[in-house]
């Protein structure tokens, strides 16, 4: 018996080292390609004070873009920006800033879904006092220059306090259409205040 089992000693330790091998090698193997792979959320980079300017085709800035942090996620192509600042000069004499404290860019940059304490301006120009935006999440589509939401905003210029809910913005054409309960004050700076006694 004994020899038997020294006959086949060296046999089962060569068959224990190929199957410890197969294991480890098993073991170090990245996961295959696949249903679980593809469900990863993992991001494929990240970029530190972001700057990227789009241009027009007669080479005017089309747009702006600057961010805190981009982080691009491969499964479905999306970019997540921190504290990003969106500039449209579509319309020259006024173009427009949107300030938010995150925002997502869809897998071809035809969106960008700005989200918590969205500010817009749109700069003052000729006659026009600068017009300021407070929302919590804006949807701007760059290339058709337009802006959206569908939760409360409120406008404020020099003499005008508005509260909506849902807005869409054409910062091309300067257009602005406040879609339901609106309110709004409007304060005549022709007016002079009377005092008591004066």
């Amino acid at each position: 018996m004994s020899d038997r089992f020294t006959a086949w000693f060296p046999l089962l330790l060569l068959s224990a080292l190929a199957a410890l091998t197969f294991w480890l090698d098993r073991f170090v193997q990245p996961p295959a390609a696949g249903r679980a792979a593809v469900a990863r959320h993992d991001p494929d980079y990240i970029v530190e004070g972001l700057s990227a300017v789009r241009m027009a085709p007669d080479g005017r800035i089309k747009h702006t873009l600057f961010a805190e942090k981009m982080v691009h996620y491969p499964d479905d192509d999306s970019t997540h920006l921190q504290s990003p600042k969106f500039v449209s000069y579509a319309a020259v004499p006024a173009p427009v800033t949107i300030t938010s404290r995150e925002a997502l860019i869809s897998s071809e940059g035809e969106n960008i879904y700005f989200r918590d304490d969205v500010l817009v301006r749109r700069a003052a120009y000729t006659d026009k006092s600068e017009l300021v935006m407070r929302t919590s999440y804006l949807h701007v589509i760059p290339d058709d220059n337009i802006a959206r939401t569908d939760r409360a905003v409120t406008l404020t210029d020099a003499n005008t306090v508005v509260n909506a809910v849902g807005l869409e913005l054409n910062s091309e054409t300067q257009v602005l259409k406040l879609l339901s309960r609106v309110k709004g004050t409007y304060h005549d700076p022709k007016k002079r205040v009377r005092r008591p006694g004066g």
